[in-house]
């Protein structure tokens, strides 16, 4: 699954120089004639301090690969809600293949946390999630999907330089470009990484030399640890913590971006259902399906996890499975009200737009701009103020 996120931020190439302000600007960036288009690949590559070999190891025989663009161009909007996406992604085989691999590689992880901080649950939920464990990492030749997509001229900035990156991968000898496989956008290995990010943060956890994320878990992990550290993570912190909040509450102050303190939103009622509040913690107050669902306190840490992937269901569901799999009870699902489906959700998207709301495109998506809009109409209709929209709501605009 593609980090959007960061896969929309270019990171700096540490790993390589940058290019002399004195080199000539490449003609093609993308698009034209796709040979013509590898040659200024390789142009830039060997400009970057790159091998010709290496390059020329890595693009011979490139091509393009349709399925990829037909993915590219379909890509699946995430429209199901927590309750539904979680229990299907949180089943019962992943939470007994999940506490088998924390004690199988315990001394990996234990490594993880020491060195980057990182806690063995959030690393396995994310490694669970990715690929089942290393089960399931794609098939798609890496190579030939990055220059399909960095050829494409939808996102060049975007995959030109995984391409890049690629050929620095061949030439330490941890990409083979002619078996090398993975997802269709790119991303290699068991905890599904781009190839810049595996140069700057790849971590070699087995001592053989080499970072192999598709083959050896303790590579996985560990570079999973220090990438997840680089995303900011703060060491001996919670992540989300499931709470049981009172009907009394002021719903408008909930919500991503609205944090307080932990110990006020305590002081306001509202309980955990285990451990304890961290009080001193700055913690926003989320209800993905409303107040009547379930609640949680979402920490500084569950930042990081927006930053993994920019889809609130998405995000929310694996940081309560790294909760699950650090010991915490199943959530209390509640009994949230009845929500919209895609046909109604982009009715609202079009009345809250033509009132004068930002919620970006009209798709259906209850995302944060949407969720912040149906807040803010929500409190001036008179109706709880949780974010959730319902067909009542609907009706009223």
């Amino acid at each position: 699954m593609i980090r959007t996120a960061r896969f929309f931020k270019t990171l700096t190439f540490l790993a390589l120089a940058t290019l002399p302000a004195s080199a000539p600007a490449l003609a093609q960036q993308c698009g034209g004639n796709f040979q013509q288009f590898l040659a200024g690949v390789k142009q830039e590559a060997v400009a970057k301090g790159l091998s010709a070999s290496a390059a020329d190891r890595t693009l011979n025989g490139a091509q393009i690969d349709r399925k990829v663009l037909s993915r590219d161009r379909a890509q699946g909007v995430f429209k199901m809600t927590f309750l539904d996406f979680s229990k299907r992604v949180i089943s019962g085989y992943r939470m007994n293949n999940g506490a088998a691999n924390m004690q199988k590689y315990a001394s990996v992880f234990q490594r993880a946390e020491r060195e980057y901080g990182v806690p063995a649950p959030v690393i396995t939920a994310f490694w669970a999630l990715e690929t089942d464990f290393g089960a399931v990492q794609g098939d798609f030749n890496t190579v030939n999907a990055l220059a399909t997509l960095a050829h494409d001229c939808r996102r060049p900035e975007l995959f030109r330089p995984q391409l890049i990156a690629a050929i620095a991968m061949v030439q330490k000898g941890d990409l083979d470009p002619r078996t090398t496989t993975g997802a269709w956008a790119g991303e290699i290995g068991q905890v599904q990484m781009l190839p810049e990010d595996i140069l700057l943060y790849g971590r070699d956890g087995d001592g053989d030399g080499h970072v192999d994320l598709k083959g050896s878990a303790p590579d996985a992990i560990l570079t999973a640890a220090a990438f997840i550290k680089h995303l900011g993570w703060r060491p001996n912190e919670p992540w989300l913590q499931e709470v049981t909040v009172p009907s009394t509450l002021d719903w408008s102050q909930t919500g991503l971006g609205k944090a307080r303190r932990a110990s006020d939103w305590a002081a306001a009622g509202v309980t955990p259902r285990s451990g304890q509040i961290a009080g001193d913690l700055p913690a926003a107050l989320i209800l993905p399906q409303g107040r009547n669902g379930p609640a949680f306190l979402a920490y500084p840490n569950f930042d990081i996890y927006l930053e993994w992937n920019q889809s609130f269901i998405y995000t929310t569901s694996a940081a309560y499975f790294a909760t699950r799999l650090a010991g915490a009870p199943v959530y209390n699902q509640g009994n949230p009200d009845q929500g919209l489906n895609d046909a109604q959700m982009r009715q609202l998207q079009t009345k809250l737009s033509a009132a004068g709301y930002d919620v970006g495109k009209v798709d259906g998506i209850l995302g944060a701009r949407t969720r912040a809009s149906v807040q803010d109409v929500q409190k001036r209709l008179g109706f709880p103020a949780d974010g959730w929209p319902t067909p009542a709501l609907l009706a009223q605009l």
